[in-house]
C-alpha cells in the first residue's frame, strides 16, 4: 500500500524502534514500521500511524434510524449510513464479511464534506457509521461528525464497543447516539471462540463512559443458537445494564441467521428469543425488544406503568404513535424516554439504496 493513501491518525503513541501503539480500540496493537494493526487499515508508516481507509467508503446507503436499531432516538428519521473496510473483530458469522474482513483498502472516494452533502441531498436527518466497526476509522468518522453537526445533522455509531478510553474521550463530544452490539451476551468463551476477542470488559466500560458524556445508548445482543444463547450470560449483561445505565435503557435481542463461515446452525428460534426476553424483564429492564422478527408483538414499545402499547412497530416502520406532545403515554401519562418526536409528516420508508 503506498504512503500516499495514508491519512495521519491521531489515536496512537510512539514507541522505541519506530514502533507505534494504536490507542483506538481495546486491542492496543503494537505495530512495527511497515505493518498493519489487527484491523488492516491502521498502518505504521515510518514511525507514524496512518489510516488507510480515510475518505474511502465501501458502503453508503440511506436507512431508517430504526434499522440501526435505535428505537428511542429520533423516531422516523432517515440516516446516511457509511461503512469502510476492515474490522477489529473476526466474527465467524459476519453478514458484512465482504467488507469487514477485507485486507485491501477499497471503496469510492467520500470526503467529510461530500458525506454531509450526500446526507442532505437524500433528506437525511443524521449520519450513521455502521456496516463495519467505526472505531477503526475513528479519525475519518470524527471529521464527518464535526461537519454533520455544523450542518445540523445528528450522528451515531453502530459499534461493538471494543474501544479505548482515549477513543471515548474524543468521540463523546461528537456523537449523539450509539447502538452497542453485543454478541452472545458478551459471554467470554463465546467471544474468544467466535469473535477472537478476550471478553466484554472494554465494551461495558465504553457504554458507561459514553452515557456519562451525554450520548444516548441502546444495547443490542445478537443471540446465536446453541453456542451463544446462555440465559446466565444474558442475565449478567442485563444486570449490568440495569445497575450501570438504568432500567430505562432500550435493549434489543436480535435474531441470528447463518452467514460467512457459520452455515451449519439454524436461525435463532423465536422461542429462544422470547425466553431471553423474559430474563431481561426479570432483571428489571423496562424496554426490551426483539429484532429481526418482523410482526412480533415484542417489536412494540409498551408503557412500563400501565402496559399499553405506546409505539406500535412493524420491522423498521412505525405504525402507531400513542404518546402525547411530551412523549407521555396517552393511556396513563407515564413519560416514555424517547429522544425527539415522530414528525407529523412521517411516511414509513424502508432502506433506500444510494447509487
Amino acid at each position: 500500500m503506498s504512503a500516499a493513501l495514508g491519512h495521519p491518525a491521531t489515536l496512537y503513541e510512539p514507541l522505541e524502534a519506530a514502533k507505534v501503539r494504536c490507542t483506538a480500540c481495546a486491542r492496543y496493537c503494537t505495530i512495527p514500521p511497515g505493518s498493519h494493526g489487527f484491523c488492516f487499515v491502521r498502518k505504521n508508516e515510518g514511525g507514524r500511524l496512518v489510516l488507510l481507509s480515510y475518505g474511502r467508503a465501501a458502503a453508503v446507503q440511506v436507512d431508517p434510524v430504526e434499522k440501526k436499531p435505535l428505537s428511542h432516538f429520533r423516531p422516523g428519521s432517515r440516516v446516511y449510513s457509511i461503512g469502510t473496510v476492515g474490522c477489529n473483530w473476526r466474527c465467524l458469522y459476519c453478514q458484512n464479511a465482504e467488507i469487514s474482513q477485507e485486507h485491501e483498502v477499497a471503496g469510492r472516494p467520500l470526503s467529510p464534506a461530500a458525506a454531509v452533502t450526500g446526507a442532505r441531498r437524500y433528506g437525511c436527518d443524521g449520519i450513521t457509521f455502521t456496516y463495519n466497526e467505526p472505531t477503526i476509522f475513528l479519525e475519518y468518522a470524527l471529521d464527518i461528525a464535526r461537519e454533520a453537526h455544523r450542518a445540523g445533522l445528528f450522528t451515531n455509531f453502530v459499534t461493538n464497543g471494543y474501544m479505548t478510553p482515549e477513543a471515548v474521550d474524543v468521540l463523546g463530544p461528537n456523537l449523539d447516539a450509539v447502538s452497542v452490539d453485543f454478541k452472545g451476551s458478551g459471554e467470554p468463551g463465546f467471544m474468544r471462540k467466535y469473535i477472537t476477542a478476550k471478553g466484554p470488559e472494554p465494551i461495558l466500560s465504553t457504554m458507561r463512559a459514553l452515557q456519562e458524556r451525554g450520548v444516548h445508548v441502546e444495547v443490542t445482543d445478537l443471540i446465536v443458537p446453541e453456542v451463544g444463547d446462555s440465559a446466565d450470560a444474558t442475565r449478567k449483561l442485563a444486570r449490568f445494564v440495569v445497575d450501570e445505565l438504568g432500567p430505562a435503557t432500550p435493549f434489543h435481542l436480535l435474531r441470528w441467521h447463518p452467514d460467512y463461515k457459520m452455515m451449519d446452525l439454524p436461525v435463532t428460534p423465536i422461542k429462544t428469543l422470547e425466553r431471553l426476553h423474559g430474563v431481561l424483564k426479570e432483571e428489571g429492564l423496562e424496554y426490551a425488544y426483539l429484532g429481526n422478527v418482523w410482526g412480533h408483538p415484542l417489536e412494540h414499545t409498551y408503557c412500563p406503568a400501565c402496559g399499553a402499547v405506546a409505539v406500535r412497530r412493524y420491522g423498521f416502520t412505525i405504525q402507531g404513535w400513542n404518546l402525547d406532545p411530551q412523549n407521555r403515554c396517552r393511556a396513563c401519562g407515564h413519560p416514555i424516554p424517547i429522544v425527539g418526536r415522530l414528525s407529523p409528516e412521517y411516511v414509513p420508508t424502508f432502506a433506500t439504496p444510494v447509487g
